[in-house]
């Protein structure tokens, strides 16, 4: 943000002001403000602009005009945090929030937020890493505190005061810089100005998400020439392979200064509903929760297709229907751990996101994150009722482009995750009818299996077994590797 002084009325005022706003005053009021200044004490207001040739004829309706916009409008706004409540101290790394205006045209009325935490290690050339959660509607705040960040909400009884926070030992910014971005908009903290910004999608996500990168590095040139990598997980891997190809063209064609782009990486993605759901009835056999009969003849007379049965094949919504009963209260999420209530208890690993939410919402810690008043009331992990446009389809030919285009990924997927099964992961990525340069194989961590791994002539490589919730050392040292250029 660039800093200018206004002088207003017959008293000496000051105002921050936004680059964006700056840039469209008249040129002519800079020379005038500085003549203000000095001849302030002995002038009065109206004499002072009489003589300027310019524009600025009613300056006193035009400042009051500038200072009433600016007190409602005022965006891309950045803070350092050097304390969050709940943690003992100062904290350990660098943590920068803040909003960044994208969309609807000059308005930019759409508010993204974002957290950004350098790399602990060499942040001039450490690579930085854009972090995107999944839902649609999840915070990044999930990424920050539960899968790769540097802290974490410490797992006790909730007794009505403020959660506390405790560092984490695995976390990804010891090697990378990550920016951890609240998106689409009316996640987290984001929000928008506007009803009509309010509807995201996304084919539209991935419009916004390259405009925040654009403008987040010109604030930030120190890191343009520093390694980038786009990272998520879950729903994100709908957007993402969109947003890589996305940079792609935009440093070809018209982006300038074009981003350093490297690489994704992607964790258990959601990718095409074909791959993704049909082979829940695979995985769920292979875990022994449906019957080798059920199975058996699932496979028979659905012939493979699970998620959009054919209506006059009774038989198999039958059989549909008997395989639900079978799973539905099974936890998706990690199928050997029980499935938690709406509203968990204690003894349930979801509890820890009840924590999460009593700290996001206490308002010393909306105060410490600088949140804009204007971002929505309550803070929510995951708002499962946005309206939202599933537009992309499939994600499959945008990984397909991005490595003809030479970009790496790395696809890692737990082999215990129902909502997107590892079977179906590894099927769609044989789809493409990659080269097998690296067949599959355990990879360790000393002499223990960490999971298993293939690699593709086209640079995708992929890994089971891990994700960064529930395995943080093994996808720490997973990712250490993946970016070294080191196999896994």
């Amino acid at each position: 943000m660039e800093v200018v002084w206004l002088v207003g009325w017959a008293r000496l005022r000051f105002m921050v002001v936004p680059y964006r706003v700056v840039s469209r005053i008249p040129s002519c009021l800079f020379g005038l403000v500085n003549r203000m200044v000095w001849r302030f004490s002995s002038s009065s207001f109206s004499s002072i602009y009489k003589d300027d040739r310019c524009a600025c004829r009613n300056l006193d309706d035009w400042l009051l005009f500038l200072l009433i916009i600016l007190s409602g409008n005022a965006v891309d706004s950045t803070s350092i945090v050097k304390y969050l409540p709940g943690f003992e101290g100062p904290l350990p790394f660098e943590l920068e929030t803040g909003y960044v205006g994208v969309g609807v045209g000059e308005e930019e009325q759409v508010q993204l937020f974002y957290y950004f935490i350098k790399s602990e290690r060499n942040p001039e050339k450490d690579p930085l890493l854009l972090w995107l959660s999944g839902g649609p509607g999840c915070s990044s705040i999930s990424g920050l505190l539960y899968e790769n960040g540097p802290v974490t909400v410490k797992f006790e009884v909730y007794n009505g005061t403020l959660p506390s926070l405790i560092a984490t030992t695995y976390s990804w910014t010891k090697i990378s810089s990550i920016i951890y971005l609240d998106q689409p908009v009316g996640t987290g903290f984001s929000y928008s100005r506007t009803h009509l910004a309010s509807k995201p999608s996304d084919s539209g996500e991935v419009k916004l998400v390259h405009e925040f990168l654009q403008k987040w590095l010109n604030k930030h040139q120190e890191f343009l020439s520093n390694p980038f990598y786009a990272g998520g997980d879950s729903y994100s891997g709908m957007v993402l392979p969109a947003l890589v190809q996305e940079i792609s063209k935009g440093n070809y064609l018209c982006c300038k200064p074009p981003i350093n782009l490297q690489g994704y990486v992607l964790g258990n993605p959601v990718t095409d509903i074909e791959f993704d759901h049909n082979h829940r009835i695979p995985f769920t056999h292979g875990m022994a929760l449906i019957s080798d009969e059920l199975y058996e003849s699932m496979k028979r007379i659905c012939k493979g297709e699970y998620e959009t049965v054919d209506p006059s094949n009774k038989e198999c919504l039958k059989l549909v229907e008997e395989y639900h009963k079978c799973t539905d209260r099974i936890n998706y999420s990690l199928v050997t751990t029980p499935l938690c209530e709406d509203d968990p208890s204690p003894d349930c690993y979801d509890y820890r996101y009840v924590l999460t939410t009593y700290w996001a919402n206490d308002e010393s810690v909306r105060r410490a994150l600088h949140i804009n008043k204007e971002s929505k009331g309550k803070w929510v992990r995951c708002d499962w009722d946005m309206a939202y446009t599933n537009d992309i389809k499939s994600s499959v030919p945008y990984h397909m482009n991005n490595s003809i285009n030479g970009y790496p990924s790395l696809i890692f997927s737990g082999d215990h995750d129902m909502y997107v099964p590892s079977l179906g992961t590894q099927a769609w990525i044989r789809s493409l009818n990659y080269s097998v340069t690296d067949d599959w194989r355990p990879w360790m961590i000393g002499d223990q299996i960490a999971g298993y791994t293939r690699t593709y002539a086209n640079n995708m490589t992929f890994g089971g077994g891990h994700t960064p919730e529930y395995k943080p050392e093994e996808s720490y040292i997973m990712f250490q590797r993946w970016i070294s250029g080191q196999p896994l």
